[in-house]
């Protein structure tokens, strides 16, 4: 978990260094590190809403998912009728 999140870190460093080099800006170090800061408070914005659109379009799967794996799963198992259940009952009570 440590390692992870210290990969995050490290991309994220680097893509806001990225940012400030393609931003062709000349920055002081304060300037640089306020630019920093607020690349990093805005990336967090952004992903926080795409997480909550994929969130939202997951929702919105997942009932038409279920259905399906609902069809393919009644295929494969046999028709149980109410004869049957009955003579399964005394086995499975053993």
């Amino acid at each position: 978990m440590r390692q992870r999140e210290n990969l995050r870190r490290e991309t994220i460093k680097r893509e806001t260094e990225a940012a400030v080099r393609d931003s062709g800006l000349h920055l002081s170090p304060q300037e640089r590190a306020q630019f920093e800061s607020r690349y990093i408070q805005e990336r967090r914005k952004v992903e926080q809403t795409l997480r909550q659109q994929i969130e939202a379009e997951r929702q919105k799967e997942l009932p038409s998912l279920i259905q399906q794996l609902k069809k393919e799963f009644q295929i494969d198992q046999p028709a149980r009728t109410p004869a049957t259940k009955a003579a399964e009952s005394p086995n499975s009570k053993r």
